[in-house]
């Protein structure tokens, strides 16, 4: 039985490779010979004229960035400010931070020693400051309320711009 079914294999597998064969091999190869010597006249369309550069001025320099958040708005309140017990602590001493702007300052990594975190937060002269929760940073009052691995949660006190204070929440992340 094993026999007429390796006779069955050979003979498909001869019917196979027998329909793979072309009758007319040497056509096809003076047909590519011909299309070597004389490829013809391929048409291309024409290259578009180059388009003039004209530069924009742009003056809008000293203009608020559209990539910065406004200010928040306040609710209406008949003093005319967001609270009018909230405002910043002038009388208190600035910590070293607080002469830099909070885009200025780069958190650079956390520690907890004692199970106390604390953040470590670069000034733009390159000195590196060890802070804790209740530190100050930034231009706008800002107070550290929580620290954790990856970031610094501060509460920023920030002019309405009707005379009176309102808190803002902002934070600063590890660079990856």
């Amino acid at each position: 039985m094993t026999r007429w079914l390796t006779r069955g294999a050979l003979v498909a597998l001869l019917f196979t490779l027998g329909a793979c064969r072309d009758a007319d091999l040497p056509g096809l190869e003076r047909e590519l010979e011909a299309m070597r010597v004389d490829p013809g006249q391929v048409d291309l369309a024409p290259v578009p004229p180059m388009p003039t550069y004209t530069s924009v001025d742009y003056d809008f320099a000293d203009e608020r960035s559209p990539f910065q958040a406004r200010l928040p708005e306040p609710e209406e309140l008949p003093g005319g400010g967001a609270d009018s017990d909230l405002a910043p602590d002038e009388s208190r001493p600035k910590e070293p931070l607080e002469a830099y702007d909070l885009s200025q300052l780069e958190l650079v990594g956390t520690l907890t020693v004692g199970g106390q975190p604390s953040a470590l937060v670069q000034a733009p002269d390159g000195q590196v400051h060890r802070l804790r929760t209740g530190n100050h940073l930034g231009s706008d009052f800002g107070r550290i309320i929580g620290i954790t691995g990856a970031s610094v949660q501060l509460v920023e006190i920030v002019p309405t711009g009707r005379g009176g204070w309102t808190e803002r929440s902002t934070r600063l992340t590890l660079d990856d």
